[in-house]
């Protein structure tokens, strides 16, 4: 999103969205690496699942950092994703850029829900689990300082970022994109999941 706001000409954007895009990737990262930690220093997500019932805290971090990322509205991703998705949509670039742009928004999508998919949902398929990561304030300190600045940062940054608002008329096919697009993305994902299993 970033190399792409920065090709339409929206500098100011794209360094608005590196920003609050740190925040919660950050956080992501973190959350990423206490859960290999937690279950034997393994980065094979086949052998993850279920880990929500020894690592609640976690979950809930990092499902608010991946949410952030697929820029659910009013979470730190939606205040730069939205703004940049809809003045490319206002700018009329070319059906193929937007089409390009949709598609890319619903593959993050699908690699976020799909992380969330096989790390909290079934049934745990590896060895024995850490769940004392939990009391260790080194390792959770940052994540929940970091879950409540990814929160508050988008609407914080938007308002230092942009003085005046900015009001942006779209048609209402266009609106109605990013949610089709998403939707389609979740369908995809989990038709696969049921593939492989």
């Amino acid at each position: 999103m970033m190399m792409f706001s920065i090709s339409l000409g929206l500098f100011e954007l794209a360094f608005f969205h590196l920003l609050t895009h740190a925040l919660f990737k950050a956080l992501l990262f973190l959350c990423a690496g206490i859960l290999i930690h937690g279950v034997g220093n393994t980065q094979d997500i086949r052998s993850f699942g279920g880990l929500s019932l020894n690592f609640p805290l976690v979950t809930v971090c990092m499902n608010l950092a991946n949410l952030s990322l697929c820029g659910v509205p009013f979470l730190a991703g939606f205040y730069s994703k939205d703004l940049i998705v809809e003045l490319a949509c206002q700018y009329s670039w070319g059906v193929f850029i937007l089409c390009m742009m949709f598609i890319c928004l619903s593959l993050t999508v699908l690699y976020s829900v799909r992380l969330t998919y096989l790390s909290f949902v079934g049934v745990y398929n590896g060895g024995p689990s850490i769940s004392v990561c939990e009391s260790d304030y080194s390792l959770i300190g940052p994540v929940v300082i970091l879950s409540f600045v990814s929160l508050i940062s988008g609407p914080i940054l938007s308002w230092l970022s942009f003085p005046a608002p900015v009001l942006i008329f779209l048609p209402v096919f266009l609106k109605w994109a990013a949610l089709l697009f998403v939707s389609i993305s979740l369908l995809v994902m989990l038709s696969l999941q049921r593939l492989a299993y």
